[in-house]
């Protein structure tokens, strides 16, 4: 189902139609010409369901009785406005008579000031309230009062993480662009919410390095479906633990990502692109140990010690010329290694441990696995004890 969305204010540049009366222009070159852009806004997407948001001092009187409502429960809501207590009984009776002229259902939704975090979050519980799972929505941010946008833009991405709503667009009537000729823009801010989607995915790779979750975003901002697709396999195959394939995925891709020159990759590729260039680093064994750094600082110390402990496999191999991808070489190079390197043996353990959630196998090592710190701290140790500078 389809809903709109659409936040009445408190204006009063007109004492008959509370706002000025403007005609909007639409990107599709139609025109709608309405006080309340709301109302505009509604007959233009011609949604399923129509949501009016408003505080208990919001224009309801005037909205109401500019729909041609005169009867008694707009003159309640005349005295109500004023005194800023409209209630939801006030609204019942013009929200039926309203929701019959326009043939669709209707909902008044009263809604606190948001002055503070408690009735910020108590509007975003309200929104969640009023709509269900799946619902198409569409927001119009034109007439509430000036914050409310900032809050409507935090509640879209809130109902669709929560709800699980899908916020097609945010609107404006941008009065105060209003040409020479009399017409009123009409713009589409959901760019802003795919730049949110942008942000969220740089937080998510900085905590888990999946940077598979850019994959979407960069074929939504025109890179080819399957460039995109491409960065995605790379990304599995390095939280596979096969760093290999990964550099020759990358290798494939990272080009396309570095000259691709979309709206918002202008904005985010060249951190992305700092961000994957490990494979560029001299050999295998270099690009294990940065894979494992990147992993500890993340903390995400099984796939550190993962790929310390591959790294160290890798070295042994180059050393005794092996082949690093032969299984029964790299594990002949390991059992050279621990020979002469007892950390390695001790990384070993701990990385078990990690893998199998099982009691180490030295009283040291549970007394590091009890604490992050010193987790941390001895992943660090092992590492530069192997891989010293």
């Amino acid at each position: 189902m389809t809903t709109l969305i659409s936040f009445l204010g408190k204006g009063r540049l007109d004492p008959q139609t509370g706002y000025r009366s403007a005609t909007y222009r639409f990107a599709d070159g139609s025109a709608r010409t309405a006080a309340f852009f709301g109302l505009a806004l509604r007959e233009h997407l011609r949604p399923a369901r129509l949501v009016l948001v408003g505080t208990a001092g919001s224009m309801w009187d005037v909205f109401f009785e500019r729909q041609g409502f005169d009867d008694e429960a707009v003159l309640h809501l005349i005295e109500a406005t004023a005194a800023g207590t409209v209630d939801q009984g006030l609204l019942e009776l013009p929200r039926r008579h309203l929701e019959q002229r326009l043939g669709i259902p209707v909902d008044c939704l009263l809604i606190p000031y948001a002055r503070d975090a408690a009735e910020q979050s108590e509007i975003l519980h309200a929104l969640a309230g009023s709509v269900q799972p799946g619902e198409r929505l569409s927001l119009d941010v034109t007439h509430g009062f000036r914050h409310l946008p900032m809050l409507a833009l935090v509640a879209a991405r809130y109902l669709q993480r929560v709800v699980g709503v899908k916020v097609e667009e945010l609107y404006y009537g941008a009065l105060e662009m209003t040409t020479g000729e009399g017409e009123t823009p009409v713009l589409r801010l959901g760019g802003l919410l795919a730049m949110l989607d942008w942000v969220e995915a740089l937080a998510t790779y900085e905590k888990d390095g999946d940077y598979g979750v850019f994959a979407p975003l960069l074929a939504a901002d025109g890179m080819s479906q399957g460039q995109a697709d491409l960065l995605a396999r790379a990304a599995y195959f390095e939280r596979t633990s096969n760093p290999v394939r990964a550099r020759e995925t990358l290798t494939s891709v990272f080009a396309a990502v570095e000259a691709h020159r979309g709206p918002l990759a202008r904005l985010f590729g060249d951190t992305l692109t700092k961000r994957i260039d490990w494979f560029r680093r001299g050999r295998r064994e270099d690009w294990e140990l940065a894979l494992a750094d990147a992993y500890r600082e993340r903390r995400d110390y099984l796939r550190a010690a993962t790929f310390t402990y591959e790294a160290i496999v890798t070295r042994a191999c180059n050393e005794h010329s092996f082949d690093a991808n032969d299984f029964d070489r790299r594990s002949e190079a390991y059992q050279q290694a621990r020979k002469t390197m007892p950390a390695a043996r001790r990384l070993e353990y701990l990385r078990n441990a990690l893998a199998h959630g099982v009691r180490p196998r030295a009283e040291e090592d549970m007394r590091t696995l009890d604490d992050e710190k010193c987790l941390r701290s001895k992943l660090g140790a092992l590492r530069n004890e192997l891989f010293k500078p």
